[in-house]
């Protein structure tokens, strides 16, 4: 091929500062990467899970939340939820779970709007709402 019309093939060693300048990006982007998969695949600070279940009747079903976690000094609020046999959600209640060692048990009635084939948990967290705690409930 023809030097003139299309250049030449050999090119000079790259710039020093390039070099260094893609190293921080792939480090930053190895970084961020293993940030997101240690918060996404890491151990959870609070877990519950519905161990029992009983439908007692066309409007209540009882379950019963098993909770472990972390921090076992601080209080816990789990929301629980019954739905029916078409998977609709029927029926939801927050629970207030109480600062306690090791692993907790709790049960709760949950009333439902039809009858419920499932109790189960839909989530637990730490961030307890203020009027989940006795002295802020109202009264009447």
């Amino acid at each position: 091929m023809p030097e003139g019309r299309y250049g030449s093939r050999v090119r000079g060693p790259a710039r020093p500062w390039v070099r260094w300048l893609l190293y921080a990006v792939v480090f930053a982007l190895l970084l961020a990467v293993s940030a997101v998969a240690y918060r996404n695949l890491g151990s959870k600070p609070i877990e519950g899970k519905q161990v029992a279940f009983d439908t007692v009747d066309d409007s209540t079903v009882s379950v019963t939340v098993e909770l472990q976690r972390q921090q076992p000094e601080r209080p816990a609020e789990c929301v629980l939820r019954a739905r029916s046999y078409d998977g609709l959600e029927v029926g939801r209640k927050e629970v207030l779970v109480p600062p306690s060692e090791g692993t907790t048990r709790q049960n709760a009635v949950v009333k439902t709007s039809a009858r419920a084939v499932v109790g189960e948990v839909y989530g637990c967290t730490y961030a307890v709402p203020p009027y989940m705690f006795h002295s802020m409930r109202p009264t009447g």
